[in-house]
């Protein structure tokens, strides 16, 4: 008997993942915020971040124990991927993370070009080389790449004497794409 996880149940798995990384952004960065206008010590910020990554992650995995194996056959596929393919979606993931400490001040704006172009490399990597037509990733990609030019916009206009809102929505932009992906993905049916 084939113990293969369906494409649905893959699918679902990635949803849930995703709304855990949507949730988690999503406090973390509203919890930031609220760290920066009490002015506490920055080691608050990176306690925020575990905290709410590690409880968000620990309750993941406890709810979607069985969605585990569907994650890693998934993400398995891409060892059968030809190395130029590979090293093009390294690049999409890691190219604008390894710019940031060039450009400080547009790390807001590289994080969400890494995640739109890494999404949408993996979604057309995936779908080429594996037959896999996962357009959760996709969605995250795509709405990522589309709040640059939001995220730009809300920098300059709106936040330009307030920086740390502006940091605040580029992380909830990002905190919006994996939950679009994620209801996507746990919505739809292959």
């Amino acid at each position: 008997m084939d113990n293969t996880p369906s494409i649905n149940e893959t699918r679902r798995a990635f949803g849930f993942l995703f709304l855990a990384v949507s949730t988690a952004i999503g406090f973390a960065s509203v919890l930031s915020e609220v760290a920066f206008i009490r002015r506490m010590p920055s080691f608050y910020y990176i306690a925020i971040w575990t905290a709410t990554f590690g409880f968000t992650f620990i309750i993941f995995l406890v709810k979607a124990r069985s969605t585990i194996s569907s994650i890693r056959i998934r993400m398995k596929n891409s060892v059968k991927w030809p190395t130029k393919a590979k090293t093009i979606n390294g690049l999409c993931w890691a190219g604008p993370f390894i710019t940031i400490p060039i450009f400080i001040h547009f790390y807001q704006f590289l994080i969400l070009l890494g995640i739109g172009l890494g999404n949408v490399s993996t979604y057309l990597c995936m779908r080429k080389y594996s037959g896999l037509d996962n357009r959760e990733q996709m969605v995250v990609g795509l709405i990522s790449l589309v709040a640059i030019p939001v995220a730009i916009g809300i920098d300059l206009v709106m936040f330009a004497a307030r920086q740390d809102i502006a940091v605040m929505v580029s992380r909830v932009l990002i905190s919006v794409a994996y939950g679009a992906g994620g209801i996507y993905a746990i919505t739809s049916k292959a």
